[in-house]
């Protein structure tokens, strides 16, 4: 699973990148969305790289997220995972803010790996 969430407003997006955010379920800054590792998904990602954080995301973060959201858990990781489903949830700005300058040179956007959850942590 892949958790992306959308760090950066709309300034300066052009009409492609917009629309892919908007097919991802991004449509806001700090909404994150939940998806299955597919090609087509990755392909979309790799596009909006400059204006997203993504990575894996692991099952404990996951269920976390689902429950602070007002769903059930296990319902929605059976959903998930037996179909292919996408989870949007609209996400806080983080405590502490965005760590721009600590994690890469480009502060938290593009690929994150196992940061993603921490960065989920901060902003329930």
């Amino acid at each position: 699973m892949i958790a992306v969430i959308r760090i950066k407003g709309q300034v300066g997006i052009d009409k492609r990148r917009k629309e892919t955010l908007n097919r991802l379920g991004l449509k806001r800054k700090y909404s994150c969305v939940v998806l299955n590792e597919e090609p087509i998904n990755m392909g979309m990602i790799k596009s909006v790289k400059e204006f997203v954080a993504h990575g894996k995301i692991d099952e404990e973060t996951l269920k976390e997220l689902i429950e602070k959201r007002g769903k059930e858990p296990e319902k929605m990781m059976k959903e998930l995972k037996k179909e292919k489903i996408k989870l949007v949830f609209r996400l806080h700005p983080p405590r502490g803010g965005i760590n721009s300058k600590e994690m890469y040179p480009k502060g938290v956007l593009g690929d994150n790996k196992e940061e993603i959850n921490k960065l989920i942590k901060r902003m329930l």
